[in-house]
This record gives C-alpha cells, sequence and structure tokens, in this order.
C-alpha cells in the first residue's frame, strides 16, 4: 500500500499542478492546449539546469556530504527556471490570442508541435543523443529523494505507516508543489486579483466596463499557466521519467486537461481527479510491485492480464469519465473568445 500510495503522489502532483495551470488561462478566457508543450520545455530546461549546476564545487561537495537542503535547493533553483522557461514560452500563446486574436486551439496545437522539435533539436546539440539526462553518478534518487540514510537513520528500522509513506524515500519538492497549489487556489477564488482574473473569463466586457485590463489579466493568466505548466514538466522529469529530458510527457499535459473539465474547473475537485488519475497512472506502469494488502502477494501481475492492457487503463478512464461527465461541466462563458473592445 505504501508503494501505490508515494506512485500515485507522484503522478497525481504534477497532474494537479498542470490542470491549475489549464484553469488558470481558462478562467482568463483563453484555452491553453500548449500545456503538453510546456511541460515538455520546462522538463527539458529543468534537467539541463542540475546537469549545468552539478559541476559547481558546491553541490559536488553538498552531494559528497549529503547535505540534503542545499541539494534540495538545487532542485528549487531547477523548478523556478523551468517556471520562468514555461511562462516566457506560453507568451507566444498570450500575443497570438490577444493581439492578434487567432484561433487559440490552432495556437495551442502549434506549441504542442513546435516544443518537442525544439527540445530534441537542443538535446542533440547538448547530448548528441536523443535524451537529455543528469550527468552520472547524480541521479533524482540519490540526490533529491529523502530516505532513512538522510537523517542518519538505519535502512531497517521501521518509522511505521505514515513515516515509511510519507517521508521515506519521498522528493520534497512534491511538497512544496502541494502547498504553491493551495496558496494559488486561494489567491483564484479568495483575492480581488483572482476576482478580476475571473471575470475576464466570464464576461470580459462587463470587466473592462469597471476598469479592469481584459488584456493585462488574460496575459497575467496565460503566464501563471505556462509557469505552473513548466513546473509540472521539470517535477515529471524529476520525480516520473528518471531525471531526463526526451522531447516526451506521455500525454501528461492532455490528461491534465481532462482533469480540469472532469474537477469543473475548480480546484478541489481537481485535486481529488489528480488523485484518482494519478492511480491508473501508477497501476499501469507499477502493476507488477503493488502490493495491495501487504501479504507479499502482486495481484494485478497475478492475473496474467497483458501489460498493454495495463498500459491504456489511465486513457480508456479519461475516456469514459469525460463522456459521462463533460455535460455536466461548466466552462467559463468566455473561454477561446477573442475580446474586442467594441462589441457589446
Amino acid at each position: 500500500m505504501t508503494y501505490l500510495i508515494q506512485e500515485t503522489l507522484k503522478y497525481a502532483i504534477p497532474l494537479m499542478i498542470v490542470a491549475l495551470a489549464g484553469v488558470f488561462a481558462e478562467r482568463s478566457g483563453i484555452i491553453n492546449l500548449a500545456l503538453e508543450g510546456i511541460m515538455i520545455l520546462g522538463a527539458f530546461i529543468g534537467v539541463m539546469v542540475v546537469r549545468e549546476l552539478q559541476s559547481l564545487e558546491v553541490f559536488i561537495q553538498a552531494a559528497a556530504n549529503k547535505e540534503w537542503v542545499t541539494m534540495q535547493g538545487l532542485a528549487l533553483t531547477a523548478m523556478a527556471v523551468a517556471m520562468v522557461g514555461g511562462a516566457l514560452f506560453s507568451l507566444l500563446l498570450s500575443f497570438a490570442s490577444v493581439h492578434l486574436k487567432a484561433d487559440q486551439t490552432i495556437g495551442g496545437t502549434a506549441l504542442n508541435l513546435m516544443a518537442p522539435a525544439l527540445v530534441l533539436f537542443l538535446v542533440r546539440i547538448i547530448a548528441n543523443q536523443n535524451t537529455l539526462r543528469m550527468e552520472p553518478p547524480a541521479n533524482s534518487a540519490t540526490w533529491f529523494m529523502i530516505r532513512k540514510s538522510t537523517f542518519g537513520v538505519d535502512k531497517n528500522a521501521d518509522w511505521g505507516f505514515l513515516g515509511e509513506t510519507f517521508v521515506n524515500k519521498v522528493y520534497p519538492v512534491i511538497y512544496i508543489c502541494v502547498i504553491l497549489f493551495v496558496i494559488l487556489a486561494i489567491i483564484l477564488y479568495k483575492t480581488k486579483f483572482g476576482l478580476r482574473l475571473r471575470s475576464c473569463g466570464e464576461n470580459p466586457q462587463a470587466a473592462a466596463s469597471l476598469g479592469i485590463n481584459v488584456y493585462g489579466m488574460r496575459y497575467a493568466g496565460t503566464t501563471i499557466s505556462g509557469a505552473l505548466a513548466g513546473m509540472g514538466g521539470f517535477l515529471y522529469a524529476l520525480t516520473i521519467d528518471g531525471s531526463s529530458a526526451n522531447g516526451s510527457v506521455a500525454g501528461m499535459g492532455f490528461l491534465a486537461l481532462a482533469v480540469m473539465i472532469f474537477g469543473n474547473w475548480k480546484p478541489l475537485n481537481i485535486a481529488l481527479a489528480s488523485l484518482l488519475f494519478g492511480m491508473f497512472k501508477c497501476i499501469a506502469a507499477g502493476y507488477a510491485y503493488i502490493d495491495i494488502n501487504g501479504d507479499g502477494k502482486f495481484l494485478l501481475k497475478d492475473l496474467g492480464i497483458n501489460s498493454y492492457v495495463y498500459g491504456m487503463l489511465p486513457y480508456v478512464v479519461t475516456l469514459l469519465v469525460l463522456a459521462f461527465t463533460s455535460k455536466k461541466s461548466r466552462a467559463p462563458k468566455a473561454e477561446g473568445i477573442p475580446y474586442d473592445k467594441g462589441s457589446r
């Protein structure tokens, strides 16, 4: 059960963050279909930053002396740079949607096509291969994961269910992302900025009549969206993809869009939906290692079902959930509609 919970969180938290990224964009009136592409770019930028900083003496000494606080600082630095990269990349969508009044669906699709091509091009230049990895012998497990040895405790010591599940073999950046999710959800629904942002996605003409800068708010919403998607991309690369970037995030950006729709553009619903979809992603990736009852038997593996069936499970569930719930979803009224000052 510990393995199932830990792996579910690894998949759920990136989904949750990127789905919230979609909420910020769509609540401002911009459809951000480019979440997948921004995640790909964020994963590349984060891995590249870690790769470059690993050569600095301060981090070499920190790794040798197991100074985990310093190592978490490296992870946070890479995540911050990935957020900046995602925010800058999203400005292409903002400019096309706000000033050029281009079709937002086509604009997002174009960025999704551009990002993997750009990343693979840069990876070939930097590493002369199709995958960019952190420099050996470093990897996400030894540099950024908290273990019992981090606190000088014997690895055979029993920390109980809570300790073994939520402290041992856990990436602290996951919890930082959860805290950020809560803060941003409060900002979106409990502050003047959040109210203005949401009003631009519901009725921009009414918002403009009250002195709200609709263009500025849509830029802000899409930029925040890009930053969060970049963060989610780095988190995916760090915790799921073996600290590597290869021009793909396995459809997590599109799955985050499904989570956003299923969650009805509401943070609490999105968090719960992320846990559901994250569990199915966990089952698809690690069904052979899930011991549900703690009796040493791997039930899902023993069923003899083909691994491709488990691999399809998250996407089949996504289609089924959307088929039965999409009619009840209420999207922002003005999303995808270019704002025209002269229209009423």
